[in-house]
């Protein structure tokens, strides 16, 4: 299975009690299996595990928000671009889809409040932030929403987790 190629960054935070780099890669591979516009061995994509101080901070500048986030998707590529990329003759060349990057504190809390542990809430994070970087977004409308649930949920099941709307 082809999936982006990630560069990742653990903060201590996170601990070593998850292999967060396989659970990342994991991720990647589930949601390449339903979104086969990230099906590409040459898209970079920066996955960062970090603390809510340093999400706080790009939240505040990148979105004007002064608080910290579950997770952060920073996009390089339009919609139309993450396509073209993955037209036959274009690949080989890497190109950067975007970074991604998820706050300890908050991730483990919203885990904690729905009773389900925090590799798995935080690899749902992952998956909807390369969604995001593959052009995916939810606030765009109702059906895009459902769209983007429906995907994130069937490549959650093929990694034996339940959907997390609907639990």
């Amino acid at each position: 299975m082809t999936s982006p190629t990630l560069e990742i960054d653990v903060a201590p935070e996170w601990g070593d009690d998850v292999d967060w780099e396989s659970l990342a890669n994991r991720a990647a591979e589930a949601i390449s299996a339903e979104a086969a516009e990230l099906a590409n061995p040459d898209m970079l994509v920066s996955v960062v595990f970090a603390d809510d101080e340093e999400v706080h901070v790009l939240n505040r500048q990148w979105r004007a928000k002064d608080k910290p986030t579950n997770v952060l998707s920073f996009p390089m590529l339009s919609r139309e671009e993450v396509l073209r990329a993955n037209e036959a003759g274009n690949r080989g060349a890497p190109v950067m889809l975007g970074d991604i990057v998820l706050a300890r504190e908050t991730c483990a809390r919203e885990a904690a409040e729905k009773s389900v542990a925090l590799a798995v809430h935080a690899t749902h994070l992952v998956i909807h932030g390369l969604l995001h970087l593959a052009g995916h977004d939810h606030e765009l409308g109702t059906a895009e929403a459902e769209e983007m649930e429906g995907l994130e949920v069937r490549a959650l099941a093929r990694l034996g987790i339940g959907d997390p709307y609907h639990s």
